[in-house]
């Protein structure tokens, strides 16, 4: 899937088209860095790599769900007219990292 497909999609995701199509890039960067560091937990540079495509929804999820935190990053609580807020850690959640394969091979 295209840069621009995503960026696309991530716009409907987080319902504003507003937001400039550099400001989704660099968070489809981010979520991308992280499926790459699930994957290839031993391997310094990503250089050369991208985000396969079957884990092109899970890129898409943890963009908006950082995009939807921006603001409130690492809020341990927050209560206000019957809305309650927790963030235990300013990181992506492990669960939705979960669905991420990580990489290996035999050695010979």
């Amino acid at each position: 899937m295209t840069e621009e497909s995503k960026i696309a999609r991530l716009q409907v995701l987080i319902d504003d088209t507003t937001e400039s199509d550099s400001v989704l890039s660099v968070y489809l960067g981010i979520a991308g860095d992280a499926i790459l560091n699930q994957m290839y937990p031993y391997r310094d540079d990503y250089t050369g790599l991208s985000v396969p495509d079957r884990y092109t929804s899970v890129q898409l999820k943890i963009a908006a769900y950082l995009l939807n935190k921006r603001g409130a990053e690492g809020q341990i609580q927050h209560i206000e007219n019957g809305i309650h807020r927790n963030y235990g850690s300013a990181d992506i959640p492990k669960d939705m990292l979960k669905d991420v394969v990580p990489y290996c091979q035999a050695l010979r």
